[in-house]
């Protein structure tokens, strides 16, 4: 089974299906109540709440995501494909590629590490092929932007996030963290309004130990020149 993209937030965050997950404690709510107090409660009222809250959940669920409306599910679609489509060679590029795991003596302590820099539930051994590296980068991609997106204002997802400063942004978080990016002035700005200033705020990620990396500079020029894209 393939979930959606963002199906953690819509999991969060729905209101329909928050109906849903409360229809299912009515549904069950006589048989607690029972067992915690040895009480008979009206198994009707239950019953009827908790089907009356499912059944708004499921037509919540069908107002929200657009059923039956391929314009909605396709502008969906097409979004996610757009930011893949600037992200994964932005981001694979800065990140390098083996498809054979290697022992990143860097980290602290040493991690095994495979395809563009994943780490989770890699070992010894591990050996992947280009096309199951990309999809493995881009499911990462898209997680790091959901978790990035709690950060941004309604606002500023609706109106301010092309695909090219969507990439940049999710870029910075890769490489710098979800916290780190997006509790940044770069987001603040963004969130703000100060589109551009927000683009230059990106740059300042540039250093490791307190020093200047040149490659962070490089990478950092990449995402602002993205980011600008589209400003007068």
């Amino acid at each position: 089974m393939k979930l959606i993209p963002n199906w953690k937030q819509i999991a969060k965050r729905s209101h329909s299906m928050w109906a849903n997950y409360l229809g299912i404690l009515c549904l069950l709510a006589p048989e607690v109540i029972y067992y915690v107090t040895e009480r008979d409660t009206n198994p009707r009222f239950w019953w009827l709440l908790g089907v009356g809250l499912i059944i708004y959940g499921l037509l919540g669920r069908v107002k929200d995501q657009g059923v039956g409306d391929s314009t909605t599910r396709c502008a969906s679609a097409v979004t996610v494909a757009a930011f893949l489509l600037v992200a994964f060679p932005l981001v694979a590029k800065w990140e390098g590629k083996e498809n054979t795991a290697y022992l990143d003596r860097i980290a602290s302590p040493p991690v095994w590490t495979v395809c563009h820099g994943e780490t989770r539930g890699v070992k010894a051994g591990d050996h992947y092929t280009d096309a199951e590296c990309q999809a493995m980068l881009e499911a990462g991609l898209l997680e790091y932007r959901d978790a990035l997106y709690q950060y941004f204002t309604p606002r500023t997802i609706d109106t301010r996030l092309t695909p090219e400063r969507d990439a940049a942004y999710v870029s910075l978080a890769w490489n710098v963290g979800i916290r780190g990016a997006g509790k940044s002035t770069a987001t603040r700005r963004l969130n703000a309004g100060s589109i551009a200033s927000g683009c230059t705020a990106l740059t300042w990620w540039n250093k490791a130990g307190g020093r200047v990396v040149r490659g962070l500079v490089r990478r950092r020029s990449d995402e602002y020149r993205l980011c600008m894209q589209g400003l007068a």
